[in-house]
């Protein structure tokens, strides 16, 4: 499931807009809202899967559908809610 694959280290991306997720967000989570994913997903580690999340899981799709393409393990999350009440580490 998402959440064992969390509980073994992975990624939870959040790709909303910084005001999005200043207002709220997973406390596992880091932020690179979907307008800068084309410039910055090369920051990402392609060793790492990654749990893309959003508000409704519509942009968390999209950011799915490219960064598979650049041959990273990534998977819908939907909403970031779902995820925020897991334990930071």
């Amino acid at each position: 499931t998402l959440f064992e694959m969390m509980n073994n280290g992975a990624l939870l991306l959040d790709v909303r807009t910084k005001k999005e997720y200043n207002a709220g967000h997973a406390k596992k989570s880091i932020n690179i809202p979907v307008a800068q994913i084309p410039a910055e997903y090369k920051t990402l580690d392609k060793e790492i899967p990654i749990v893309i999340v959003c508000e409704s899981g519509a942009r968390s799709a999209q950011v799915v559908r490219f960064v598979k393409k650049m041959g990273y393990k990534a998977y819908n999350g939907g909403g970031w809610r779902t995820f925020k009440d897991l334990d930071a580490n």
